[in-house]
């Protein structure tokens, strides 16, 4: 496609379309005093306003010489232990993630016109801890952990395609087979801000920040604060 007709189709589009997205007001005051209750609320919300796959999110790392990198993960669970996700060690994020143990997750619902991002320091969980969290999952997840050689260069899509039905068969038949690679990653967020776009433009972002202790943890209660948009 040609820069010029990439820039009409960009001139044409709009966001928040009138009956494709709900601005809902959000009185910051009336938030609670953490944002895991929020952020609960706001993703059951999502859920019923028919928002497609929620529970996507945008993680980005960087690697040891601090570049930038994103893309785009399956949100596990969160609770007061932190936000998780999950992916083999051995992966380009693995890798960042060992080397810069500290990320940034982003979700988008554009049917309310509601992100939230949440930034602070990543911690992996124990082998057996990793491993339930796999098991609990579809057949289809475990077979995909199973092909394994995640970010790796690919020779073609024929390897790919016999290392797959290799490891769809191994996950029919042995569905608690292991993936010692595959890790359970949680983010344990230092700041949280909730953005709740608005008609006028006068889009509401409400921050919670906690203080940090020397290990890079969360060592108190949070704050609250409101950004300009």
């Amino acid at each position: 496609m040609a820069a010029t007709d990439l820039h009409a189709l960009l001139g044409q589009l709009r966001v928040w379309a009138p009956g494709a997205t709900e601005l809902r007001p959000f009185d910051p005051a009336a938030a609670p005093a953490a944002p895991l209750p929020l952020f609960t609320t706001w993703f059951a919300e999502a859920v019923a306003a028919g928002q497609a796959e929620p529970h996507t999110m945008s993680l980005a790392t960087t690697d040891e010489e601090g570049r930038a990198d994103v893309r785009i993960v399956m949100l596990h669970g969160a609770d007061a232990a932190g936000w998780s996700f999950g992916t083999h060690v051995t992966s380009r994020k693995g890798h960042e993630l060992s080397a810069r143990p500290y990320a940034a997750l982003a979700f988008y619902w554009p049917v309310l016109g509601r992100q939230v991002r949440l930034r602070g320091p990543v911690t992996a969980a124990p082998s057996q801890e990793s491993q339930a969290d796999l098991h609990a999952r579809s057949t289809g997840a475990l077979a995909a952990a199973l092909t394994g050689l995640q970010s790796g260069v690919l020779s073609s899509l024929e390897e790919l395609r016999e290392a797959s039905e290799a490891a769809w068969e191994r996950a029919r038949t042995d569905p608690a087979a292991p993936s010692p690679t595959w890790t359970l990653y949680r983010l344990h967020p230092q700041e949280v801000e909730f953005f709740q776009g608005d008609p006028e433009r006068r889009h509401v972002r409400l921050r919670y920040v906690t203080d940090t202790g020397a290990d890079g943890g969360a060592d108190g209660g949070w704050r609250k604060e409101l950004l300009w948009p």
